[in-house]
């Protein structure tokens, strides 16, 4: 008797809590991606270009991007501090580009940050006009997650919408080498990345802009190159050029170099081997023409500023031509005078003499 009672209660026990393990389930767990870290800002310094060298980069490269300044910036997290450098770059292109520019081999992506890989050294960052360096401490090393912390407090997990629409396309994903896309703006970056190759046939002076990723074919490595002109008529000189000085599309084994024009755009694929590999690559790329909306021309100053000089100029404008028809009017009226007492004869100088009918009848 007593087991069927012990056996009863258990049931009953079971089916007690069979609704209250439904609730259980239904309730969303929510678990901390990265723990929260009561960073803050402790000061900003403004640094000149040349400051850069001390924390990793390189003037020459900077300037080829468009960044003047740096901002040195102190953060703390209890009696942890660290510092961080701001580059603004002219726009979300140019910062673009120095992310991948100075991204090393060693980097990984940092996990659910867009556009921010770091190693044991540091951390690079791309976010809108900025690139960011995170600089580690190495007398007081932070955690993993509080360093995440520190990402995600400065930079946030993404750009912008807009900052990323700006970004060029990414290259084709098959067969790409990890981490290899680069985005080259001027002559010296571009020698960095391929210095067995003639940068200067690229014509940086007029525009280019080149977008380069090595892919894996049959034999190793291949290098794709995709270079940007302002318009079809200058991608069609640089193409010309480009074939007379490296002799595209002539088979000379790993020193032949492959390429084609598509309107402003001209490929060229380095360390084929042959014609058949470098095609299968170039075909990877399209070009498709569209309207896009120019970013904001950048400046330095405001936009309450800008709008004041803009009405100032118009009212210096307003004033010059006023004082121009003033000036009009007086050389008018003085030319009549002078006519009038140097040359009696001309009819300039007696406008009244116009409005006088003379009948010269004789009785």
């Amino acid at each position: 008797m007593a087991g069927r009672l012990s056996k009863q209660a258990g049931l009953l026990a079971a089916l007690t809590a069979i609704p209250f393990l439904c609730l259980a389930q239904q309730k969303p767990l929510a678990i901390p991606l990265v723990p929260a870290a009561d960073w803050r800002q402790l000061e900003a310094e403004s640094l000149p270009l040349s400051a850069v060298s001390k924390y990793g980069g390189e003037p020459v490269i900077e300037q080829e991007y468009g960044v003047k300044a740096l901002e040195l910036r102190t953060y703390q997290l209890g009696k942890i501090r660290t510092q961080v450098v701001v580059e603004p770059a002219p726009d979300a292109t140019s910062a673009y580009g120095l992310l991948t520019f100075y991204h090393r081999p060693s980097m990984l992506p940092e996990g659910g940050i867009e556009l921010a890989y770091g190693d044991a050294d540091g951390a690079l960052m791309a976010r809108g006009k900025n690139f960011i360096r995170f600089l580690r401490g190495q007398d007081s090393p932070l955690s993993k997650n509080d360093y995440q912390a520190l990402l995600i407090f400065v930079g946030g997990t993404k750009p912008s919408a807009n900052a990323l629409a700006n970004l060029p396309a990414p290259l084709p994903a098959k067969n790409l080498a990890p981490e290899s896309a680069k985005y080259i703006l001027g002559p010296e970056a571009a020698k960095r990345v391929l210095p067995s190759f003639r940068t200067n046939l690229l014509g940086f002076e007029q525009g280019a802009e080149v977008q380069l990723g090595q892919y894996q074919t049959g034999k190793g490595l291949s290098t794709l190159m995709a270079i940007s002109y302002p318009t079809p008529q200058i991608a069609r000189v640089r193409f010309g050029a480009l074939t007379s000085f490296l002799g595209l599309n002539q088979d000379r084994g790993v020193d032949s170099i492959y390429g084609r024009r598509r309107g402003s755009f001209v490929f060229l694929v380095l360390g084929a081997g042959n014609v058949q590999t470098a095609t299968l690559l170039m075909d990877q790329l399209r070009v498709a023409q569209g309207v896009s909306w120019d970013e904001r021309y950048p400046s330095d100053r405001s936009f309450t500023l800008q709008l004041i000089q803009m009405i100032l100029a118009i009212l210096i404008l307003s004033a010059f031509l006023i004082a121009l028809c003033i000036l009009a009017g007086i050389i008018f009226f003085l030319s009549r005078r002078l006519a009038a007492r140097f040359f009696p004869d001309w009819q300039w100088g007696h406008p009244d003499e116009d409005q006088l009918i003379r009948l010269n009848l004789k009785m």
